[in-house]
C-alpha cells in the first residue's frame, strides 16, 4: 500500500514539475517576439467596391460605410479591450495589392510591429515599405513564400 501512494505521489510530482517547467520556459522567454495576434482585415479586388459594399449590405447585413464594414471584437479575456477586423472591397485596377498579382491581401494584427521586421528581416523575409505610423496604428507590408503582399498591423488600441 506504501508504495502504491509513494509511486503516484513521485507520478504526479513529476508531472506537477514538468508542467510548471514547460509554463515558465513559455511564458518567460523575453526573447520570443509574439507575432500574429489575428485577423486585422481582409481586402479584395472587384469591378464596382461601391456595389460589392451594397450587395453584401443587402443580402449578408453587413453595416458597410465607404470603406468597407468593420467588425468588433474582444480580446481574449479581457472583455473591456475592444478589438476590429476590416473587411474591404477595392477596386479591380488598384495598385494597393502591388508588387504582388493576386486579387486580395489580407491585414494580420501584431504586437511589437518594429521589433517583428527586424526579426523578418535576419530570416530573409521581403518587406515591400518602411514602417508608416497612423492615428490607429502601425503599417508595413511584407512578401509570403508564393510572392503574396501581406499587410502588418499593429493597432494603437
Amino acid at each position: 500500500m506504501k508504495k502504491t501512494i509513494l509511486l503516484t505521489l513521485a507520478l504526479a510530482t513529476t508531472f506537477c514539475l514538468g508542467f510548471a517547467f514547460k509554463t515558465i520556459i513559455t511564458t518567460n522567454n523575453p526573447n520570443k517576439i509574439k507575432k500574429v495576434t489575428g485577423i486585422g482585415g481582409i481586402f479584395f479586388k472587384c469591378k464596382d467596391p461601391r456595389a460589392m459594399r451594397e450587395w453584401y449590405q443587402k443580402h449578408l447585413g453587413l453595416e458597410t460605410n465607404p470603406y468597407g464594414a468593420t467588425f468588433e471584437w474582444y480580446e481574449g479575456p479581457d472583455s473591456t479591450k475592444k478589438a476590429q477586423t476590416q473587411w474591404t472591397p477595392f477596386k479591380e485596377n488598384t495598385k494597393y495589392f502591388e508588387p504582388s498579382t493576386r486579387e486580395f491581401m489580407i491585414n494580420y494584427r501584431v504586437e511589437n510591429l518594429e521589433a517583428l521586421v527586424e526579426e523578418l528581416k535576419k530570416e530573409g523575409v521581403t518587406i515591400v515599405d518602411k514602417v508608416e505610423t497612423y492615428d490607429y496604428g502601425k503599417f508595413v507590408h511584407i512578401l509570403d513564400a508564393e510572392g503574396n503582399k501581406v499587410e502588418l498591423w499593429e493597432p494603437k488600441d
